[in-house]
C-alpha cells in the first residue's frame, strides 16, 4: 500500500515536473513576452522573468525592445538638378509597442526596411547635390519623419536615421574638384593682391618717414650691409642711394655750364686775340702816318689790349680745371 502510494506520488511529481518544464518561459530584462491562446491575444505583456503558460494551449512570442541598427542598401536616384547618385544611410529604431509590432505588421524589420529605401529615394529625388553634400542634418530630420510616420502603427519608433555616402560619378567629381581648384586659385589671388596693396602703404608710410629723416635711409642702408655680410658671401653687394645719383647728376650741370663758359671765354679770347693783333696793324700804319706821342698812345692801348686777352686765355685755363 505504502509502495503503491509512494509510487502515485512519484508519478504526480514527475508528471508536475514535466508540466512545469513545458509550461515555464523566462523572459529576459530587453524583451517582452506576448502571449497568444488559441490563435487570440491573451493577457498583458508578460515581463521580464519567470512566467507560466498553458502548454499546448498558449503560444508566446517574445520581442526585442533594444535599439535595432539596421543599414539602408544603396539607392541610386536622381537629384534636383539632374545628377545621378548613390546614397546609402543607417536606420535606429526599437519597438514600442509589442502587441502592435507582432499584432499589426507581419515582419516590423522587413518593413521598416522597405519604408527607409522608399523614403531615402523620395528624398534624393527632392534634393539638391548640394543639400546632399552640406546639408545632411536636414536631410537626416525630413527621412526620419518620413520614416516614423508609418512604422507608429507598427508599434516602432525611429530612433534618428543617418545619411553615410554619396557617391558621385567620376566626371561630377572631375568637375568639382576643378570648381574647388578654380575657387582655391582665386582665393589666393585675393589674398596676394591685398597683402601687396598693405606692402604698398607700409611702404609709401616708410617712405614719407625716411624723406623726414634722411638719416634714417642711410641706417636703413647699413643695415641691409650688415645682413648681407653676415652670411659670408664671396661678393658684396652695396646699394647706391637715389640721392646720391641725384647729387652726382646736380655736381655734372656746374659742369657743363663751366665747360660752356669756358668755350664761351676761349671765343672771347680769340676775338681779342683778333682784335688786338688788328690794333697792332692798326698801331703800324698809324704809327707810318702820325706823329711819335701818338705811336706811343697806339702801343699803350695794343698793349692793355693784350693784357685783356692774356687774362681771358687764364680764365679759360681755370674753368677747364675746374
Amino acid at each position: 500500500m505504502v509502495e503503491e502510494l509512494v509510487g502515485v506520488v512519484a508519478a504526480v511529481g514527475a508528471g508536475a515536473l514535466v508540466y512545469v518544464a513545458s509550461a515555464a518561459r523566462v523572459v529576459k530584462q530587453y524583451e517582452r513576452g506576448v502571449v497568444f491562446r488559441l490563435g487570440r491575444l491573451h493577457g498583458d505583456v508578460r515581463r521580464p522573468g519567470f512566467n507560466l503558460v498553458v502548454p499546448a494551449v498558449d503560444r508566446m512570442r517574445k520581442v526585442n525592445l533594444q535599439i535595432v541598427t539596421m543599414p539602408v542598401p544603396a539607392q541610386e536616384g536622381i537629384t534636383r538638378d539632374n545628377v545621378t547618385v548613390r546614397v546609402d544611410a543607417v536606420v535606429y529604431f526599437k519597438v514600442v509597442d509589442p502587441t502592435a509590432a507582432i499584432v499589426n505588421v507581419e515582419d516590423y524589420r522587413f518593413a521598416v526596411s522597405q519604408m527607409a529605401q522608399t523614403s531615402l529615394r523620395s528624398i534624393i529625388g527632392k534634393s539638391e547635390l548640394d543639400d546632399l553634400l552640406s546639408n545632411r542634418e536636414k536631410l537626416n530630420q525630413g527621412l526620419e519623419l518620413m520614416i516614423d510616420s508609418p512604422a507608429v502603427e507598427w508599434g516602432v519608433t525611429i530612433d534618428r536615421v543617418e545619411i553615410k555616402d554619396v557617391s558621385l560619378p567620376d566626371t561630377m567629381k572631375r568637375s568639382m574638384a576643378r570648381q574647388a581648384e578654380a575657387d582655391r586659385e582665386r582665393r589666393a589671388r585675393l589674398i596676394n593682391a591685398d597683402a601687396e596693396y598693405q606692402a604698398s602703404k607700409k611702404l609709401a608710410q616708410a617712405a614719407h618717414q625716411m624723406a623726414d629723416t634722411p638719416s634714417a635711409l642711410q641706417l636703413r642702408l647699413l643695415q641691409t650691409v650688415m645682413a648681407v655680410a653676415a652670411e659670408k658671401n664671396s661678393t658684396l653687394v652695396l646699394p647706391i642711394p637715389v640721392e646720391l645719383l641725384r647729387f652726382l647728376e646736380r655736381g655734372q650741370q656746374p659742369a657743363a655750364q663751366a665747360s660752356g663758359h669756358a668755350e664761351t671765354a676761349s671765343g672771347h679770347a680769340e676775338a681779342a686775340s683778333e682784335h688786338a693783333g688788328a690794333a697792332s696793324e692798326h698801331a703800324g700804319a698809324a704809327s707810318g702816318h702820325a706823329g711819335a706821342a701818338e705811336q706811343a698812345e697806339i702801343a699803350e692801348g695794343a698793349v692793355d689790349r693784350r693784357e685783356q686777352a692774356e687774362e681771358a686765355m687764364e680764365q679759360l685755363r681755370r674753368a677747364v680745371e675746374q
